[in-house]
């Protein structure tokens, strides 16, 4: 249903696109959220948008990352700048429908991508 890609080794300072293909229907519905999960630790929000283009993110990236869709092409997308080492992790793109509220709740997502590795370099 989702098809996360994008992914790569970047050095700190960098940036990364991230971009999440959807199946799911109707997508234009459809909160689309990114989480991540470094080694060795818990999965985390990172940041997520709602059908009308309205943004939410984790403390931890805002102001570096921006989520964006394009609901023609059922895609999400996650621009990441000033890339940090602590950014290393796979990054999950999930579907679903939570209150604004509950954005950063993973349980409250129905549908999950493959994850796409992220590896920042010092």
């Amino acid at each position: 249903q989702l098809q996360a890609s994008g992914g790569g080794l970047v050095q700190a300072g960098g940036s990364l696109r991230l971009s999440c293909a959807a199946s799911v229907s109707p997508f234009r519905n459809y909160v689309m959220g990114w989480f991540r999960q470094a080694p060795g630790k818990e999965r985390e929000f990172v940041g997520a948008i709602n059908w009308t283009g309205g943004t939410y993110y984790a403390d931890s990236v805002k102001g570096r990352f921006t989520n964006s869709r394009d609901n023609a092409k059922k895609t999400v997308y996650l621009q990441m700048k000033s890339l940090k080492p602590e950014d290393t992790a796979v990054y999950y793109c999930a579907a679903g429908h939570p209150a604004y509220s509950a954005y950063d709740q993973e349980g409250l997502y129905l549908y999950w991508g493959q994850g796409t590795l992220v590896t920042v370099s010092s």
